[in-house]
């Protein structure tokens, strides 16, 4: 199987300036550019043609920057709702999974999206990214790129708040190429970032990069692909939560390429976000209408956080102000964010699982509550179709049928360490 793979032709681009350029391996920015912008990968095949499903999620591999292909992928599973629609009065549900449900034909075992980007990341590293591959999370992207890096010998160093290390479970073990570290009890992820900023800028550390790297975005951008080449037209209406929105600004591209390829309409499809009620920074931007996040104070935020069911949602700096950011495609699809509060999310999720039958996680159930609001309010016509992104689920099933052990933290810093005690550290992990 990975003999017939080939390795995708693209090229790189500035939203700011239109600039063309090669990816050089590892590039995350504009050659030249002083203004914060994304940067795009341009496909040379224009119309997306699938691969086999044997090839997992890189049967979308014609639009992702991939160079090789990882063992163990699994794509986005769409289908067509019945019970779920029928509680709404909605004629055209679709329901994009991502996670572990035999029953639909998905079979990710981290039971989250977050592999679609550890996989198409990991897929576009080339023999000259030296180093260790650093990735700071919330919890359910390292879970992913653990599994990943792991079954696919790639040198790891995860990032992950003490709080949330009931996400680092595992059906098999983890391989000594994957290294955990974590910021103490009472930090959050914005915590966890600043740790592996520290870090990356050591000798022998690489960033992932976030939202800034193509084949992350490209990579959650299969679910958009999942979709369309199900349904057969670019949809009306998409619904997910989001925490940094890299997902929803993914989503956009896809959109956008869709268009470009010609069979799937001239569709834009509204974007419609949501966040975990009491955290919504990017909700308290966007109601202002201002590109920049706005201020708040630090301690409130870790408060807030430790409040919220999902807390994979508590990202506190987005990538929503950069040019081709989250502000742009909310923008240019006229979009919206929406809030639900954790009562909210329990209930839905309980919904979901009633009417369509399998568990879902927290985030997930955000984005469902915010539809089932928004179809109350009567924002969401009954013929239009509606993509319900559901970002992870099927993880009790999982649980059910597997033995799964907790992957422990290697050490754990304080919330602001101090860099000689980080260097240490790292010198004896690596």
């Amino acid at each position: 199987m990975a003999s017939q793979f080939v390795p995708t032709q693209y090229l790189l681009q500035s939203v700011k300036t239109g600039n063309e350029f090669i990816d050089k391996g590892w590039t995350l920015d504009a050659p030249g550019e002083t203004e914060p912008s994304l940067i795009r990968a341009v496909y040379e095949e224009v119309q997306l043609n699938l691969k086999d499903e044997s090839f997992g999620l890189f049967k979308f591999s014609d639009w992702l920057p991939v160079n090789h292909m990882l063992q163990g992928s699994a794509a986005p599973v769409t289908y067509k709702s019945e019970g779920l629609a029928r509680r709404l009065g909605l004629n055209n549900l679709y329901i994009t999974f991502s996670g572990y449900w035999p029953e639909k034909g998905a079979f990710m075992p981290t039971c989250s999206f977050k592999e679609t980007e550890a996989y198409s990341v990991g897929g576009r590293l080339t023999s000259d990214c030296k180093g260790v591959l650093v990735v700071a999370s919330a919890g359910n992207t390292a879970r992913a790129f653990a599994r990943v890096c792991s079954d696919n010998d790639i040198k790891l160093l995860l990032c992950v708040p003490e709080d949330n290390l009931s996400a680092m479970w595992f059906d098999k073990p983890i391989k000594d190429n994957v290294k955990l570290v974590s910021t103490r009890s009472g930090s959050d992820y914005f915590d966890a970032i600043h740790l592996s900023n520290m870090i990356c800028g050591l000798p022998g550390f690489f960033a992932e990069g976030g939202a800034k790297n193509v084949a992350r975005r490209d990579g959650m951008g299969t679910t958009m692909l999942s979709a369309v080449t199900f349904i057969g037209r670019i949809p009306d209406h998409y619904f997910q939560a989001v925490g940094s929105g890299t997902g929803a600004i993914a989503a956009w591209e896809a959109n956008q390429r869709l268009i470009v390829d010609g069979r799937f309409g001239t569709s834009v499809m509204k974007l419609r976000v949501s966040q975990n009620a009491p955290f919504t920074p990017i909700y308290d931007a966007w109601k202002a209408d201002s590109r920049e996040m706005l201020e708040f104070d630090s301690d409130e935020a870790r408060k807030q956080v430790e409040e919220m069911d999902a807390k994979v949602l508590s990202n506190r700096k987005p990538p929503y102000p950069v040019l081709g950011g989250l502000y742009d495609a909310l923008k240019d699809t006229s979009g919206e964010v929406l809030v639900a509060t954790n009562e909210e999310g329990r209930k839905a999720a309980e919904l979901f699982q009633q009417l369509e039958g399998c568990d879902i996680h927290p985030a997930a159930a955000i984005a469902t509550a915010s539809l089932i609001n928004e179809v109350e309010k009567g924002t969401v016509p009954q013929d239009d179709i509606v993509i319900l992104n559901i970002t992870g689920g099927g993880e009790e099933l999982f649980k059910s049928e597997k033995e799964v052990d907790f992957l422990k933290p290697d050490h754990v810093f304080d919330i602001t360490p101090d860099i000689e005690d980080v260097k240490m550290v790292l010198s004896k992990l690596f």
